[in-house]
C-alpha cells in the first residue's frame, strides 16, 4: 500500500512539472469582482444606460502577481443601425492586485438596445456583463 502512494505522488509531480515545462501556469490571480457603471469610480452602479453616457467597467483584481492581464472586450449584441454582435473596442491592462477601471465612450449617442463586456484574465474569458442602452 506504501508503495502505491509513493508511485501516485510520483506521477502527481511528473504531470505537474510537465505542465509547467510546457509553458503551463498555476496561478491563484482572479477577478474577485467585477460591475458596470455610470461613473468611474463606480459608485453609481447599473445595467442600463442613456444614450449620452460613458460606459464604465469596475473590476477588482485579487492574488495577482504584477504581470497579470485583464483585457475588456466591448460588443453590440443587438443594437439599432449595427450587424449582431458587432466589436466595438477592446482594451488591456496589466496589474498585480488592485481596482482596474476600463471605459468606452462615443461621439455621438450609443444606439438603443442590448450590449456586452467580456472580461478575460490572462487571455481565458473570466465573465460577461451585459447590459442596454435605453
Amino acid at each position: 500500500m506504501k508503495a502505491y502512494r509513493i508511485q501516485i505522488g510520483l506521477v502527481l509531480v511528473m504531470l505537474v512539472l510537465a505542465a509547467l515545462a510546457c509553458g503551463g501556469s498555476i496561478s491563484t490571480a482572479n477577478i474577485s469582482s467585477a460591475k458596470l457603471s455610470a461613473d468611474a469610480d463606480g459608485s453609481s452602479q447599473t445595467t442600463v444606460f442613456a444614450q449620452d453616457q460613458i460606459f464604465y467597467c469596475i473590476v477588482q483584481l485579487a492574488n495577482a502577481p504584477d504581470d497579470t492581464t485583464v483585457k475588456a472586450v466591448w460588443t453590440a449584441v443587438l443594437v439599432e443601425g449595427a450587424d449582431p454582435d458587432t466589436l466595438i473596442d477592446q482594451a488591456e491592462l496589466t496589474s498585480g492586485d488592485s481596482t482596474l477601471t476600463f471605459n468606452l465612450s462615443n461621439n455621438g449617442p450609443w444606439p438603443i438596445g442590448q450590449y456586452k463586456v467580456e472580461l478575460y484574465l490572462n487571455d481565458k474569458l473570466d465573465r460577461t456583463l451585459e447590459f442596454q442602452v435605453q
